[in-house]
């Protein structure tokens, strides 16, 4: 292969850069596979002693006790961490979609290049800053909504409270949450709103649309994929997200839909609880459960890549 690419440069000189481009942008794109599979690999091989000295179902079981009782399942913990995720981006996604879109096509040039700075250090922002903003002011200052949403609507099952007892809950974890995909979105969209052809703005306009209606028209269409790929980064920071979430939710492992109570757990918060004083056993069941975590987030990216390359296709016909 060396002595392939060194003739081929020899007999085109002038195209040198692009040959050495070529090589290097494969050879980063095979890096990527790699590191994935060794990453993969590590994994299955620490969860492996684990997943043969479990007693019970890992994938239903409700109960994490590896070290004393040989009994624990994953079920309540990737519960949680999806339900979590799932609430911080039905509270942050529109929210950032509407920064994005008025940073990019409403906002003046005086405030639009500062509000975008601000989103952009926003996003730099410490993880741990967010656990003990949401843990010292958000929990306490979220015990009047949560009375609001079980006294109205607690005929609906995911703000009904068993007992009434507000403060550290799924609900809480998925405001702090959403607050931290927030910049992420929002920074995503307005790149890809900003390129939006300006033909296609024009061509809105010049038919007599309003703003709103370009928008809808011209500019939503156009950055669908980029916003599809701007949910799933999300997403992804959200479900793996560890300190933030352990700080503002009360770790058992249940499974409710009862977002206002406090219970819960995922499974990043988990790791970083009990990963300290975890026995032998123990560490390869928190390494399980993060090999868990880990495919969760490639199937999420898979059916978002599957999504965006159907609309292509459908855009294309």
């Amino acid at each position: 292969m060396a002595v392939d690419l060194a003739s081929r440069l020899s007999r085109h000189p002038s195209r040198r850069g692009d040959m050495l481009f070529r090589w290097l942008a494969k050879a980063s794109g095979l890096l990527i596979l790699v590191l994935l599979g060794v990453i993969a690999a590590f994994l299955i091989m620490q969860a492996l002693p684990a997943f043969q000295s479990n007693k019970a179902n890992f994938f239903t079981t409700l109960t994490w006790d590896p070290d004393q009782s040989g009994v624990f399942g994953i079920a309540a913990l990737a519960f949680g961490s999806v339900l979590s995720s799932l609430i911080a981006l039905v509270i942050g996604v529109p929210i950032a979609i509407g920064v994005a879109l008025y940073i990019s096509q409403y906002a003046p040039r005086a405030i639009a290049r500062p509000l975008g700075y601000v989103i952009d250090l926003l996003a730099a922002v410490p993880s741990v800053v967010f656990g003990l903003w949401g843990l010292i002011w958000l929990v306490p200052n979220l015990i009047p909504l949560s009375e609001f949403l079980n006294r109205y609507f607690g005929w609906i099952p995911l703000f009904a409270s068993t007992n009434q007892t507000y403060g550290k809950s799924m609900f809480a974890a998925g405001v702090v949450l959403a607050v931290m995909i927030l910049p992420i979105v929002a920074a995503l969209c307005r790149e890809v709103f900003i390129q939006t052809p300006s033909e296609h703005i024009e061509a809105a306009f010049a038919l007599g649309a309003t703003r709103w209606e370009m928008v809808r028209m011209a500019v939503l269409p156009y950055g669908r994929s980029g916003m599809i790929s701007a949910v799933v980064l999300g997403f992804g920071r959200a479900v793996g997200e560890t300190i933030a979430v352990a700080l503002v939710l009360s770790a058992s492992n249940v499974i409710t839909f009862r977002i206002l109570d406090p219970a819960g757990a995922t499974i990043a918060a988990n790791i970083a609880n009990k990963f300290g004083d975890a026995g032998a056993a123990g560490r390869s069941a928190l390494i399980a459960s993060g090999l868990v975590l880990f495919a969760i987030t490639l199937v999420v990216n898979f059916g978002a890549r599957a999504i965006v390359r159907r609309g292509t296709k459908e855009a294309k016909a």
